[in-house]
């Protein structure tokens, strides 16, 4: 029985997205600070935060609407995530590492939801 969000493994994933999310935003441009850095950084957070939000409110239909925000961060920060790559803020080491978080996460988001019928 879970009794919190904290031990589900799709929100430590959240998490672990989020903080490979810093690391990765730390080394872009000082004039990306309040543009993509500032984005990229809302999305991660985003995806854990939503899932924690849904959970406690104990209702499976407004849960599912939160992880469905949650998915939609996750396609937003990867597309965000391609255009640093693009502008070469982002290594290819980097983005595939974040990319395979992103979809792991991503299916993560769609069993649960899948569960809460």
């Amino acid at each position: 029985m879970v009794k919190s969000y904290k031990d589900l493994n799709v929100w430590k994933k959240g998490i672990a997205i989020v903080d490979n999310v810093y690391v990765i935003t730390d080394k872009f441009p000082r004039q990306e600070q309040y543009g993509l850095v500032a984005q990229m950084r809302r999305c991660a957070v985003s995806i854990p935060s939503n899932i924690a939000e849904g959970f406690v409110r104990h209702h499976s239909k407004e849960y599912k609407q939160f992880l469905y925000v949650s998915l939609g961060s996750c396609a937003e920060l990867e597309t965000q995530l391609i255009i640093g790559k693009k502008r070469k803020y982002v290594t290819s080491d980097a983005m595939g590492k974040l990319e395979e978080d992103l979809n792991h996460e991503s299916k993560m988001l769609m069993n649960l939801i899948k569960c809460l019928h």
